[in-house]
């Protein structure tokens, strides 16, 4: 069932946009990565819809006074929110949920980009039995792996770029960066106590370097995705004007 519905599709993909873009593995990477956020900008929306229906419940006069009334008692505050929360059809949990799907995508792309790199020949193999009959692989294949200084085949550990001789995990970085700059940008502002504020505040810091772990430690092609799909995401809110620079801004919380 994985392999029908999830990595064969994505394998068959990356050797269609191989093909076509002349055989460069780096920009095919980059190019289904646009496609895979246009399929998902169904989810997009409805992380965008969410965060709305937060900010304009967190700016009402019930939600603030609240906030003033069970500011001493944050047991009670959390129940009185959750309440509010089922009364206006907000959920708590709507920005996060987007992310967190994604996860099924970055497996199977992690999956496809090591088995469309196949070099040997029990990995040529496996590879034959995903690719479709309507395919000509063998034109294809092997796939060019080299993409700037990038081996997309290996983790970045194990290469690097050396700058003025030291080995700087230059993706590594820019997927914490990037992804750190995303989830802020896209998460409303939020007041102490609330619980999507305590899961918002975590997400945004433990997210980003845990993506960033992932960069460093799985194949750079899969690092390529992440920070292609991080910058696609911030200009596809900005097209729709629904980033929020403010909370870049550090909390009086």
């Amino acid at each position: 069932m994985w392999d029908t519905l999830i990595l064969d599709p994505m394998i068959n993909a990356l050797l269609l946009i191989y093909g076509f873009l002349g055989q460069n593995f780096g920009l095919t990477i980059i190019i289904f990565t646009v496609l895979v956020r246009l399929i998902t900008y169904p989810l997009t929306a409805q992380q965008m819809k969410s965060t709305q229906a937060m900010q304009e419940m967190q700016k009402s006069k019930k939600w603030q006074d609240m906030q003033k009334k069970y500011k001493d008692n944050r047991e009670k505050l959390a129940q009185e929110q959750m309440k509010l929360y089922q009364e206006m059809g907000v959920n708590p949990f709507g920005s996060c949920l987007p992310t967190l799907i994604q996860f099924p995508v970055i497996i199977g792309l992690y999956q496809a980009i090591i088995r469309a790199l196949a070099v040997t020949p029990i990995q040529l193999l496996d590879l034959s039995r995903h690719v479709y009959p309507f395919i000509n692989a063998a034109a294809l294949i092997p796939l060019n792996n080299h993409f700037l200084w990038m081996d997309l085949s290996l983790p970045e550990k194990d290469f690097g770029l050396a700058i003025a001789g030291i080995g700087v995990p230059v993706l590594a970085i820019l997927v914490v960066v990037t992804s750190y700059l995303q989830t802020k940008l896209m998460t409303p502002p939020t007041t102490a106590g609330d619980q999507g504020a305590q899961m918002s505040k975590a997400m945004n810091l433990y997210m980003p370097l845990f993506m960033g772990y992932l960069a460093y430690t799985f194949s750079s092609g899969l690092a390529l995705y992440f920070v292609a799909s991080n910058l696609i995401g911030i200009l596809q809110y900005g097209a729709m004007g629904k980033l929020d620079w403010r909370s870049l801004l550090p909390s009086r919380s």
